[in-house]
């Protein structure tokens, strides 16, 4: 596990553990680990910095930037799927386009082409702006819509406005084989360490706890750091707006929803703290912010003998409001659910077979 603290001045970054099972090499400063879905963060931030070139509104259609020929479904009375609703997973779309090819690199599927293809002949669970539904494919779908708006691709939107300001050099959708070297491994075999741009927008980021120190420096607003746009870490919703609120609740009771970012707390004071989960291809991820303190925590663990996602995030939560010196948040609330008195085995066994990739 990789740990970063950014409280105002001062940075900390602890490795714990191996590097690779029986390395006997502690986690540093260069280790590259995957982000899995906090890459969503990355996406929200371009968003709001195209928004703020005149690029795109937020509230536009994703029809307007959908590939020739290419029909994006509606909701009902013809509503429009917008960039806003995807980027708070109120798209009314799927979490993912189906099940993850069993050979398929992590963060490899879907390709352009084939979500677009399979884009038109969905049905929306729900009207948009209506209910959250986390969405992978929202995401990589909201990334082609920003790639298209610029006229570019996204690895590049991302490096030339965001990472390359930030010196990120580190942070990468295309690692290189010295970077590949540095990833950390988890006990079981994950896959090859390979190009993710197709699912760069929701989860297929690499990075290092020396990057994240001044990604969080950033978000922070800290002296030193560019200008992060003015409303990245703003609530655009509330749960209690909406008829259903599904996927966001894996570090706390959702109290706002943001672009990417959760917000956990009451927001009138200051223990309220901002929230990004992420897990997949052999890793747990955290992102949390207490802006109020500008205290920031980021962590990183590969997935060992041990279920590292149990307590994990309302650890995390635990430790950043320690550090921030804020009350703690109100443990999560859990609704028991009676057990049937005759649960089917064969049951289990098609949810498994069904379920998607994990990531957050």
């Amino acid at each position: 596990m990789v740990l970063v603290v950014v409280r105002n001045h001062e940075v900390l970054i602890k490795g714990y553990g191996e590097t690779a099972p029986g390395s006997n090499r502690t986690p540093d400063a260069n280790s590259e680990v995957r982000l899995c879905s906090i890459s969503k963060v990355f996406t929200a931030d371009l968003l709001l910095k195209l928004v703020s070139e005149g690029k795109v509104f937020i509230t536009d259609p994703l029809q307007k930037y959908a590939p020739p020929r290419s029909k994006v479904p509606e909701g009902p009375n013809g509503s429009n799927i917008t960039l806003l609703d995807l980027a708070t997973h109120t798209s009314g779309l799927p979490r993912e386009v189906s099940a993850y090819p069993p050979k398929a690199p992590h963060f490899t599927f879907p390709s352009h082409a084939y979500r677009w293809t399979w884009l038109p002949k969905q049905k929306l669970a729900s009207a948009p702006g209506t209910a959250a539904l986390y969405s992978n494919i929202g995401y990589d779908l909201l990334g082609d819509a920003l790639a298209s708006a610029a006229s570019t691709s996204y690895a590049s939107l991302l490096h030339d406005s965001l990472l390359q300001p930030l010196n990120m050099w580190d942070t990468t959708l295309v690692p290189s084989a010295d970077q590949c070297a540095r990833l950390l491994q988890p006990i079981k075999n994950e896959g090859p360490c390979t190009d993710t741009q197709p699912s760069g927008p929701s989860g297929g980021v690499y990075s290092t706890a020396s990057d994240m120190v001044k990604l969080l420096q950033y978000l922070l607003r800290l002296p030193g750091s560019p200008a992060a746009p003015a409303a990245d870490l703003a609530v655009y919703l509330k749960p209690d707006q909406l008829k259903s609120v599904q996927g966001l609740s894996h570090a706390g009771d959702p109290t706002g929803i943001g672009l990417a970012w959760i917000q956990l707390g009451d927001p009138n004071t200051p223990s309220a703290i901002l929230e990004k989960t992420g897990g997949g291809a052999g890793f747990t991820t955290y992102i949390a912010l207490s802006p109020s303190r500008q205290t920031g925590v980021f962590l990183a663990a590969t997935w060992g003998k041990g279920d590292a996602k149990v307590g994990f995030f309302q650890e995390s939560n635990n430790l950043l409001s320690a550090l921030a010196n804020i009350l703690p948040l109100p443990p999560k609330v859990r609704i028991a659910r009676p057990a049937a008195r005759h649960p089917s085995p064969h049951r289990h066994k098609k949810a498994a077979r069904l379920a998607p990739r994990p990531a957050n």
